[in-house]
């Protein structure tokens, strides 16, 4: 019975994780979507959508993958780390929605002006991602090498 419950843990972890790769994945894409044309801001209003949606796609499934009460606590705390890099792309895509609608009466105003605080939030969301993914792969890789050699 134990074993059963160990397999379901390791799907429901990979499936966590391809859902939040595939949140990540909306938001790269809606942020490098702009840079095609800097001065026209017409199909801003479809890649906020998309950004805001991989934000939230990314944050829920790190919220469901964080709470494993078979983790140590060590590795529990690195996971919610993760929680807080979707907490910066949700803020992110809030203020694209924010500044779209400031800018909207501005006529020079360009791409760069309206996700200046998206690009930001991103930015500092995908630096604390990779570092939480390589301290949990660093916990991960510590923890089975001490269980190994008991």
């Amino acid at each position: 019975m134990g074993d059963k419950g160990k397999i379901s843990t390791e799907k429901r972890r990979k499936l966590d994780e391809n859902i939040a790769t595939l949140g990540i994945l909306l938001v790269a894409a809606a942020m490098l979507a702009p840079f095609a044309n800097l001065m026209s801001t017409n199909f801003l209003g479809v890649f906020k959508w998309v950004y805001a949606a991989g934000a939230v796609i990314y944050t829920t499934a790190r919220v469901i993958g964080a709470g494993d009460p078979a983790d140590s606590f060590r590795l529990r705390r690195l996971r919610r780390l993760e929680f807080w890099a979707g907490m910066c792309f949700i803020v992110g895509g809030a203020f694209w929605f924010y500044n779209e609608a400031r800018f909207a009466s501005v006529v020079s105003a360009g791409s760069l002006a309206i996700l200046r605080e998206t690009i930001l939030f991103s930015l500092a969301g995908a630096a604390i991602q990779v570092i939480a993914s390589w301290m949990i792969y660093s916990r991960e890789k510590k923890e089975r090498g001490d269980k190994g050699d008991r």
